[in-house]
């Protein structure tokens, strides 16, 4: 299959192309490189002519609600419109789990995504996934200081790859709406996590702060609520694996 891939050159989207292009289809990577710029929807047309489907695991990386609402809003109508004028059959959305259960100015530009593709006319399946593994190494890298303030939340990390798999299986079935959320093996507590970042020596080691957070990051919103697919990868084993970034 001729599948594009928007945010084919992100975290998820790299191991997506290589995930579909190890199985034998043809990724089209859909990026500002490749002449594609989703947010005003030039070379979006011809990127898409004679795919069968598309993959979505365009990001934003911000904490603004107007910056998040905005580029979900316009990068979702480009591509959903070009995907209907190229006859793409399914249309498979990357979200979050717990999206629409934590009040988070990022998580409302991912609803806002799910709203646009689930109004649209192009077969739609939307995964919702858990954080990824790097979940806590990107958070401790957003919070300066002497004091590492990490949200008192429990979740539930899957590895990138594995949520990349889980999309290359979607996207040749036929389309399913909401697909069972996708987690990983096991809940982890998000201070602890940082702990252990710091002690592997992949965070700057400082005194982490459990702080909880009012809009359901803290009870528990960000884990699974059903049953559905898991990951097989923990976190300990994924940080095992990696190379110290930083001195301990």
């Amino acid at each position: 299959m001729r599948i594009a891939v928007a945010g084919g050159t992100g975290v998820a989207g790299r191991l997506v192309v290589d995930e579909l292009r190890t199985r034998g289809h043809v990724p089209v990577v859909l990026s500002r490189g490749q002449g594609v710029d989703l947010l005003t929807g030039a070379g979006v047309d011809r990127a898409l002519e004679g795919a069968e489907a598309v993959i979505d695991v365009s990001n934003v990386i911000t904490m603004r609600k107007a910056v998040a609402v905005g580029f979900f809003d316009r990068a979702g109508r480009h591509l959903l419109d070009a995907a209907r004028r190229a006859g793409v059959g399914h249309l498979v959305t990357l979200s979050i789990v717990g999206v629409d259960r934590v009040r988070n100015p990022y998580y409302d530009g991912k609803l806002r995504q799910e709203e646009i593709v689930r109004d649209g006319s192009v077969p739609w399946t939307i995964l919702r996934a858990t954080q990824f593994h790097e979940f806590a190494g990107q958070m401790l890298g957003s919070v300066a200081g002497p004091v590492a303030v990490v949200p008192t939340a429990r979740v539930q990390p899957v590895a990138v790859r594995e949520v990349a798999q889980a999309l290359a299986d979607l996207v040749v079935e036929p389309a399913r709406a909401m697909a069972p959320e996708f987690a990983g093996p096991q809940v982890e507590s998000l201070a602890d996590m940082a702990r252990r970042l710091m002690a592997a020596g992949r965070a700057r080691r400082r005194p982490v702060l459990p702080v909880y957070l009012p809009g359901g990051m803290s009870r528990g919103g960000l884990l699974p609520t059903g049953q559905g697919p898991r990951g097989t990868q923990t976190f300990a084993e994924w940080l095992g694996q990696q190379t110290p970034a930083t001195p301990a």
